[in-house]
């Protein structure tokens, strides 16, 4: 493009050609440079060097963009083989679903409040079910128990993502401000607790959450 403007029609030669697969895989990058908000069909096509109306070709507009790019990030998620120890085949199941969550930090939000039903986004589903059904859990409470862990695991990593200590750590002045005008609140525990609530140690914080639901399924499988 010797004028510099975006190209209509095919790709100049040596440019790779214009596909779906490469329109979200770009989209991806976008959110992760620069955020959610500011990716927009014209914004992505600039990046991609090619008009705007060319990206409808292969994306019907915004709304199944964002969602081919969380089935993307999902098809990322590298699924563990069960072992058939229930402990440690939920441990891995939700620690893979973190890694990719942590992989693409700015995509996490998208991916984990989007409804998707497309194949890509069921299999993560079914590998958890399917761990639950081998553990014993007829259909109907393993449908229960899924939701459960999803439940904990999205809402964990939408908060490691997105948030940071109740108090932040950084500026200690402050936090002993805020620390002076608790002690004369009614918030006993919460002046108790302020020194841990200036810390978040997000793995460790993972791990407890996930511990407590673990032991929470296998009393449930006790008492069938």
């Amino acid at each position: 493009m010797a004028d510099g403007k975006p190209r209509r029609g095919r790709p100049a030669g040596g440019k790779p050609v214009l596909t779906g697969e490469r329109i979200v895989a770009e989209a991806l990058v976008m959110v992760e440079q620069e955020g959610l908000d500011a990716v927009t069909m014209r914004g992505l096509a600039r990046r991609l060097g090619v008009d705007a109306m060319s990206l409808y070709h292969h994306i019907d507009n915004r709304e199944t963009l964002l969602n081919r790019i969380a089935e993307l990030v999902l098809a990322g998620i590298d699924l563990p083989p069960a072992t058939g120890v229930f402990r440690d085949d939920v441990h891995a199941m939700a620690q893979a679903f973190r890694r990719v969550a942590l992989r693409h930090p700015h995509c996490a939000p998208l991916v984990l409040t989007r409804q998707l039903g497309s194949f890509a986004a069921l299999a993560p589903v079914e590998a958890v079910l399917s761990i639950l059904r081998d553990a014993g859990f007829p259909p109907g409470s393993a449908v229960h128990a899924t939701r459960s862990v999803l439940a904990f695991v999205i809402g964990s990593l939408l908060r490691e993502v997105s948030a940071g200590p109740t108090f932040s750590g950084d500026d200690l002045g402050g936090v002993e401000r805020r620390l002076a005008e608790l002690r004369a609140s009614s918030l006993p525990h919460v002046v108790e607790a302020a020194p841990d609530l200036a810390v978040c140690e997000h793995e460790a914080e993972f791990e407890f959450g996930l511990d407590l639901l673990i032991v929470a399924l296998e009393r449930q499988l006790q008492r069938r």
